[in-house]
């Protein structure tokens, strides 16, 4: 018998999710962002899965390309930050990687290279972010450079990125949209702008490319604007190990830090911050324990935490419990602790095994 906690990966859901992400998009292709291990998810299980429902996947770099194509993933990749060096270039012009070019030394290495078949470029124009991106008033130049390289194929794509779509009606959406708009008047390729939140809003209604992210995975792009229909795609999930009783006044965990009230049964349970759970939830944070909504008590430590189960005196050692997930948002576990969904997921350890299901 193993250690119980592990991710539960829910295939089905994620193809709903994507499904989801397509019909709000419309005619636009999705290229689904996997990067950062498809946001904890396992890159390679979620790429083999979606692979024959999809144009492209997004990754961040080449080293996540190399990854996909070492197991055999064919899938056209996009690689979202761009060459770092000339042997990357000639690395995705040998292995269909479509390429991202953001800054004049990138476009500089594209242009003094030779592939044997013109590769697609997406070229990025900071239309407010200020992250990356050529500036507006030099962006119809390098359209026009890229036009012009054998090296290219003739079908440039413009591309940003918003930096507050997930606020409703931010002002600087607008102005985005202003820019990408003014310079749409002398272009005439396609265009990738929609993030997740773009998507679920319709904002660039448009689009001929969109990037769906944490919806496929059943994040909330939203701080307290709950999407429609996206589904939790990661259990965390776990057991209990260990009851026991603790009279008024005691103290449970680290730091004495949580006093009993009344005679309480806590239960240990296998999860911890060593297994993506936040060390920072504070006592009162619900657990589904065995069809039951129960307190995290105590400080979290890196292996187990202790919740109050006094309230269910069935509830035995071996009960099933979910840290977050189908009954738990994991929305809701990023925003009691300070965070956001992405955080929680993309940084999911590698010790909870990935369990997928169908």
């Amino acid at each position: 018998m193993t250690r119980a906690c592990r991710a539960v990966i829910n295939l089905t859901h994620l193809s709903d999710n994507l499904a989801m992400a397509k019909r709000l998009a419309k005619s636009a292709q999705c290229i689904p962002v996997i990067k950062s291990n498809a946001y904890g998810h396992g890159l390679i299980e979620v790429a083999r899965h979606l692979s024959q429902s999809v144009s492209a996947f997004a990754v961040a770099c080449c080293d996540e390309a190399r990854q996909l194509r070492e197991a055999g993933i064919k899938t056209p990749l996009l690689l979202l930050e761009g060459p770092f060096s000339v042997d990357e270039i000639t690395y995705a012009a040998t292995a269909n990687c479509w390429l991202v070019i953001q800054s004049q030394q990138q476009l500089d290495m594209l242009q003094s290279i030779t592939v044997q078949l013109p590769l697609k470029v997406f070229v990025k124009v900071d239309s407010g972010m200020h992250r990356l991106g050529f500036q507006p008033a030099e962006i119809n130049k390098v359209i026009v450079a890229l036009k012009g390289m054998p090296q290219v194929d003739d079908s440039v794509v413009l591309m940003s990125h918003f930096a507050c779509a997930d606020q409703l009606n931010h002002p600087l959406t607008s102005q985005q949209i202003d820019v990408i708009n003014a310079i749409r008047c002398d272009f005439d390729g396609d265009l990738c702008l929609s993030n997740s939140a773009a998507i679920i809003q319709q904002l660039v209604p448009d689009d001929d490319w969109v990037r769906p992210g944490i919806m496929l995975y059943g994040g909330n792009p939203f701080d307290g604007v709950p999407p429609t229909d996206l589904l939790a795609v990661m259990s965390l999930q776990s057991e209990i190990i260990a009851l026991r009783s603790v009279g008024q006044g005691d103290t449970v965990g680290y730091g004495a830090s949580w006093v009993a009230q009344r005679t309480s049964n806590i239960a240990t349970i296998a999860c911890g911050y060593g297994d993506g759970y936040p060390r920072n939830l504070p006592s009162g944070t619900p657990v589904w324990v065995d069809g039951h909504l129960c307190p995290l008590v105590g400080r979290v430590s890196m292996d187990m935490i202790t919740v109050d189960v006094t309230d269910h005196p069935a509830v035995a050692v071996g009960a099933p419990v979910e840290l977050w997930g189908e009954h738990v948002s994991v929305n809701y576990i990023a925003k009691a602790a300070g965070t956001i969904s992405y955080e929680l997921l993309a940084a999911m350890p590698a010790r909870p095994p990935r369990c997928y299901i169908s």
